[in-house]
């Protein structure tokens, strides 16, 4: 197999996305699907497309100091790879990131630029150690280039939390993430997943959290491809952050509840709601979205949850209109993903300010629809995976000046660089009991 190979497939996806054919994790994945690569292959193309897409300011900031005329998008792309392989990863050495690149160049069909590329990227060989400096001072004078953040988003941040705190969310957001398992309890119990992990060579170790029950999640270090292993493909386990609990750890569901997931899908929020409503519990698992819900009854049926109903939501209905009288009511809003940027490498350049307010009138909306379904002295949560007041409390807070039947009963907010998890939030609303 040619090396080559992981750095064509990471720069076909970075075209593709550059053509607008959707998000780079999703057009990575079909670039991966075609391809034969083994495990060291295939992680390769995955590091150098995440890390040129989350780190290019910085590589854009590395390549126009160089050059008195902008080179054209496909080239551009093509020194990002090679200059992420230069600073970026230590385990490629600077003649074959050279080599490789300026290889890439010719056979992608831009060899009049194969010069070009090879000379700016042999200065920056020569020049390592001070341009790693550099690179290293921009983190202090720019932080938005040195991290490679919007502008807008690092200013805010910054007005919120103040300088060493964003340096450490920046880092955070530019860090590959880890992968963790929930157990799934209604297949197997902790002890034997790990005896069978240790038995498909898949390195864990123990995490703790304060809203996660003790055992239920593991951190998978080292593994080979996660659809592989029997353990995966019979429930046994799902891969979720550990901040993705906190919303049900707060909905407090109990065996023998009613529960409704309004903004079900994927399901991995929904799946764990089902694991603890079991065995008495029904769980009715809505969402806008054929196609999401289709991969959120995938994962049902491999996990093995029973008692599950899924519904294709219509948006145009009322909110008094749909079916209520659930004791517990998790809706888990569609947001700006300020939380999870690490994971989802596209977002940041995608979200724009104007993005918020519109979000939280969304979310409001849902937050409504929510509301009406719940029976009196029934709990509601209201989630997202974003760090931003407006989507948080600022939609909770007008939604209980609008609902005096309702009251906040507590909310927490996970960051990052608190709690070293993808940040979330979560708030439990209690309706009254009426007379």
């Amino acid at each position: 197999m040619r090396v080559q190979i992981p750095r064509e497939i990471a720069f076909r996806t970075l075209r593709r996305r550059d053509a607008g054919e959707g998000f780079v994790e999703r057009l990575l994945e079909a670039e991966l699907a075609g391809a034969d690569l083994t495990g060291s292959n295939r992680a390769l193309a995955v590091e150098l497309t995440y890390g040129a897409v989350r780190w290019q300011a910085t590589l854009d900031w590395l390549i126009d100091r160089r050059t008195s005329r902008p080179p054209s998008r496909p080239v551009r792309l093509l020194l990002w790879l090679g200059l992420y392989q230069l600073f970026w990863l230590d385990r490629v050495p600077a003649h074959a990131a050279v080599h490789e690149t300026v290889a890439l160049t010719r056979q992608s069909g831009y060899g009049r630029q194969a010069g070009f590329v090879n000379a700016l990227l042999r200065a920056y060989a020569r020049e390592h150690g001070p341009t790693r400096q550099l690179l290293a001072d921009l983190q202090q004078t720019s932080p938005a280039v040195g991290w490679s953040h919007p502008a807008w988003l690092v200013a805010r941040w910054t007005n919120r939390w103040g300088s060493a705190s964003i340096a450490r969310l920046l880092a955070w957001n530019n860090t590959p993430a880890r992968t963790f398992a929930r157990v799934n309890t209604l297949r197997a119990e902790p002890e034997r997943l790990l005896e069978r992990w240790r038995a498909e060579g898949v390195a864990v170790t123990g995490g703790s959290w304060d809203w996660v029950p003790e055992r239920l999640v593991f951190e998978l270090t080292a593994h080979p491809a996660l659809e592989t292993l029997g353990s995966f493909q019979d429930g046994w386990f799902y891969v979720q952050d550990p901040s993705t609990l906190l919303a049900v750890e707060l909905l407090e569901p109990q065996p023998g509840d009613r529960v409704l997931d309004a903004c079900a899908a994927p399901g991995g929020k929904a799946t764990y709601l089902a694991q603890r409503v079991h065995p008495t519990g029904t769980l009715r698992a809505e969402d806008v979205s054929a196609e999401r819900l289709a991969l959120l009854r995938g994962n049902a049926e491999r996990l093995g949850v029973c008692g599950l109903e899924l519904v294709l939501a219509d948006c145009d209905r009322a909110a008094g209109d749909a079916p209520a009288g659930f004791h517990r009511v998790l809706v888990d809003v569609p947001c700006s993903n300020t939380g999870v940027l690490r994971r989802r490498v596209d977002a940041r350049w995608r979200l724009q300010p104007a993005e918020l307010e519109r979000l939280a009138v969304v979310q409001g909306e849902l937050l409504e629809r929510a509301a009406a379904r719940v029976v009196p002295g029934g709990a509601l949560v209201y989630s997202t995976c974003s760090l931003e007041p407006e989507e948080n409390g600022a939609v909770v807070a007008r939604f209980l000046a609008g609902h005096p039947e309702y009251r906040l009963e507590t909310e927490r907010e996970l960051c990052p660089f608190v709690e070293a998890v993808d940040g979330a939030y979560a708030a439990r609303l209690r309706r009254a009991v009426q007379a």
